[in-house]
């Protein structure tokens, strides 16, 4: 198995790409071990190499943050191994059925509907690109909310992405938007 390895605009999150399928559907995020624990065997055993922040699984990536005094050079073998050792046994990336990221049980809006479709398939793929995601959260008074996962959380550029990127197209096609947030 040969995992090829990206950077992101994070200094502190690298990419992992096994070459197959990590999550069929949806993503996972992880940004503790804790979170991890009983939901996700390929997060547990990166969360097991020391100075592993955070986990998370897109379809086919998978990005690892790392604590601020750690070095990759030292964590990218392990984290390596930890990932060839994860699809040799056979297990999978997530166990039971883990909810569709964005997915919501209500009945949404026309405006909402259209943000949602932007976000899906205008952002959602670039921001993947980079490790990453972004969740639709909520729209009220014409405040579109967003949480950044993966590499995208804690990126310093995370901020510009979310105003001069986001937020321009949004308004650009939906003018009942007047701003982007990230959720708290």
């Amino acid at each position: 198995m040969f995992i090829e390895t990206e950077q992101t605009p994070n200094p502190a999150t690298l990419k992992f790409l096994p070459g197959e399928t990590v999550m069929a559907k949806g993503t996972a995020d992880f940004p503790t071990a804790d979170d991890a624990e009983g939901k996700s065997p390929l997060a547990e055993a990166l969360f097991k190499v020391p100075g592993v922040t955070a986990v998370f699984l897109g379809r086919d990536f998978v990005t690892v943050t790392k604590a601020e005094a750690e070095d990759w050079q030292a964590m990218k073998p392990q984290i390596l191994a930890g990932i060839m050792m994860h699809y040799k046994s056979g297990a999978p990336a997530v166990t039971g059925e883990m909810e569709e990221a964005g997915a919501g049980g209500e009945e949404d809006s026309e405006v909402v509907s259209q943000i949602k479709e932007l976000i899906d398939t205008r952002v959602r793929p670039a921001v993947a690109q980079d490790g990453g995601d972004i969740v639709f959260q909520g729209f009220e008074e014409g405040v579109v909310f967003l949480t950044m996962q993966g590499a995208c959380a804690g990126c310093p550029s995370s901020t510009a992405t979310l105003k001069m990127g986001i937020e321009n197209m949004l308004k650009h096609y939906i003018p009942e938007v007047v701003e982007v947030r990230a959720a708290t």
